[in-house]
């Protein structure tokens, strides 16, 4: 899949990196990638979390360290209880540890900084999450030191890779855009009969030549895909209301209900029902 490449506005006072706390409606698809590292909490929201070649599920309390140059994005589920999706990030450049990566006592962080450019996977805690909440509030020298003691404790925590080794990304701003336009129009009308011809037509494509452009980029086909976005958000549904899963299936843009419950049962290992009581316990 392709990506565009943001341009990350630094701090004038610390220009090698940047720490704040972002509030919006929703997270939306937006393929991107910068020469920055980045560690992000997820303070609220759930859906689908891609980077690189990797496609998860993602909930609130979600930590990941993206390495440089590695594209990523977050889809939110459409939820009627969440007002407001929102998140802490924090990027910061190579040259921060110029002069000092060389130190013994810096192994352990070298390390993990090496092993998330494949992304890495972190389970929060309370210790990490209030040094995450603090960063943003802090300036100069002190952000600097709690950056330094934060990625010292996760370096000691277990991580999971996120992307394979072998995934490459090709560079290109007219596929960024198709390849953007594509998946927001997906995301704004998965809840009706997508047909190929429709998004095909937003990319001016045949429907031929646009299965193959999705696929070669994506690693997907494009009904995976958009079955992917249906049963992500069948699942807020199925814990938020207490809807028939058949009306589920259909608000969730499924025509048949056999075919949402074996789509259901293979993302999910679990079936409509099994998944609801599970939630609610």
């Amino acid at each position: 899949m392709r990506a565009a490449r943001e341009h990350i506005v630094t701090d004038k006072d610390n220009p090698a990196m940047v720490a704040y706390q972002l509030t919006i409606p929703s997270f939306k698809f937006f393929w991107h990638y910068h020469p920055e590292y980045e560690l992000t909490q997820i303070l609220s929201g759930s859906g689908k979390r891609i980077v690189g070649d990797s496609h998860e599920s993602f909930q609130t309390g979600d930590l990941v360290l993206l390495g440089p140059d590695l594209p990523h994005t977050w889809i939110d589920e459409k939820s009627k209880s969440r007002k407001e999706s929102g998140a802490i990030v924090i990027q910061f450049s190579e040259s921060m540890f110029a002069g000092i990566s060389n130190l013994g006592v810096f192994d352990n962080i070298q390390r993990m900084l090496a092993e998330s450019r494949t992304g890495l996977s972190f389970k929060s805690n309370e210790l990490l999450k209030a040094q995450i909440q603090q960063l943003p509030k802090l300036k100069g020298v002190g952000r600097i030191s709690a950056l330094l003691s934060l990625l010292e404790e996760l370096s000691h925590q277990k991580a999971r890779r996120l992307s394979s080794p072998r995934f490459i990304f090709p560079k290109g701003k007219e596929t960024e855009r198709r390849i953007n336009k594509v998946c927001n129009f997906v995301q704004d009308n998965f809840s009706s009969g997508i047909t190929v011809q429709q998004a095909a037509d937003t990319i001016h494509l045949s429907p031929s030549a646009f299965c193959k452009f999705f696929k070669r980029i994506t690693g997907k086909t494009f009904s995976d895909y958009v079955n992917e976005i249906r049963i992500s958000n069948a699942c807020v549904q199925l814990v938020e209301s207490d809807k028939p899963i058949s009306v589920i299936a259909s608000d969730c843009g499924f025509e048949n209900l056999s075919y949402f419950n074996r789509v259901f049962l293979k993302k999910k290992k679990l079936r409509p029902g099994n998944y609801r009581n599970l939630k609610s316990q």
